[in-house]
């Protein structure tokens, strides 16, 4: 036999076999596009990230992904989050949600969670599964978490914003040489839905220079009706002659809601103005990615009200204060010259 009659007699075998082989196993042989159309397809549409619980250093982030299926339903569907930061490249948090059999074709939504510290920010790394094998990928990054406010914190009562009418007014309803008596008005307003509960008001006046409290005082706050601003007025008993810092808080149970400064310039030569450094950060969600394949108690000569008094019976700093004050007035005018 000559080697053309090999070769034919060889391809003529290996024919016959396939056919036997097709004839016997009829699945052996299927076009790829049959394969995915009878597995189905799943993919990720979108990936929404919302708050969720916020605590004092932690916070929930919620996270619903829309999936998209085609075709046969897809069996054993996982959905893999991870919570990645974003300067550290660490991995903070990770969850598996178990979404079953998808499908009916169309769009459903798998919800899940991560917990993230609230300092910081995050890259939210989404996979889908289906036995196993990966489906599809998104990324999306979350910034800002530690603008969020913890649960126990959130109230949308607080001081007045504004840049005309004053947060906090102070003003003398009586005055002699050694003593003033302050009206402090501040004014409050409820920018919520809901009429507020009732909050504690608490102020401190403190001397500039020494930074040293002369009076404290506390009001209520009542009920403010959504929308509606108030002004809650309480009076300080302070020396005469001196400024004052005038910090004001409101607080809930125990817990800070907001605070304000303002101030009382009682010494005609120097005044002080209250400082304010406001940086607003936002809680921010961007898709960047995608993939489908103990009480002290005071001093024994401290009055009825509670403010200390001189040796001669007035209320004032005392020696010690005023010595300190006036360390502090010769320095600032050293640094002045």
């Amino acid at each position: 036999m000559d080697t053309r009659t090999a070769l034919l007699a060889a391809a003529a075998a290996l024919l016959l076999a396939g056919a036997v082989g097709a004839v016997a196993a009829p699945d052996a042989i299927v076009d790829p596009r049959e394969v995915n159309e009878r597995s189905g397809d799943v993919r990720i549409v979108d990936t929404v990230v919302s708050p969720g619980e916020v605590r004092g250093e932690t916070a929930t982030l919620r996270l619903g992904v829309d999936l998209r299926h085609r075709g046969p339903a897809v069996e054993n569907v996982t959905v893999r989050h991870r919570a990645i930061g974003v300067d550290s490249g660490l991995l903070v948090d990770e969850t598996t949600v178990d979404a079953g059999t998808v499908d009916g074709g169309g769009e459903r939504t798998v919800n899940g969670t991560v917990d993230v510290e609230r300092a910081g920010g995050y890259r939210i790394e989404t996979v889908v599964f289906a036995d196993g094998e990966r489906r599809a990928v998104q990324t999306t990054r979350v910034g800002g978490v530690e603008a969020l406010t913890p649960d126990y914190a959130d109230s949308r009562v607080g001081f007045t914003e504004s840049s005309v009418w004053p947060t906090v007014a102070v003003s003398v309803r009586e005055a002699d040489n050694e003593t003033a008596t302050l009206s402090v008005s501040l004014s409050v307003t409820n920018r919520g839905d809901d009429a507020s509960e009732s909050l504690d008001l608490r102020v401190l006046v403190r001397q500039a220079e020494s930074n040293v409290i002369a009076d404290e005082a506390s009001a209520t706050v009542s009920e403010v009706r959504p929308g509606r601003t108030d002004t809650v007025t309480t009076t300080v008993e302070v020396p005469a002659g001196y400024n004052y810092y005038v910090d004001a808080a409101l607080w809930s149970d125990d817990v800070l809601i907001d605070e304000t400064q303002g101030v009382a310039n009682l010494n005609p030569r120097e005044t002080i103005s209250a400082d304010e450094t406001v940086e607003e950060v936002e809680f921010a969600v961007e898709d960047f990615s995608r993939d489908e394949g103990a009480v002290d108690d005071g001093p024994d000569d401290a009055g009825a009200d509670g403010a200390s008094r001189t040796g001669d019976g007035t209320p004032g700093f005392g020696p010690i204060v005023a010595l300190v004050a006036l360390v502090g007035a010769a320095l600032a005018a050293r640094r002045r010259r």
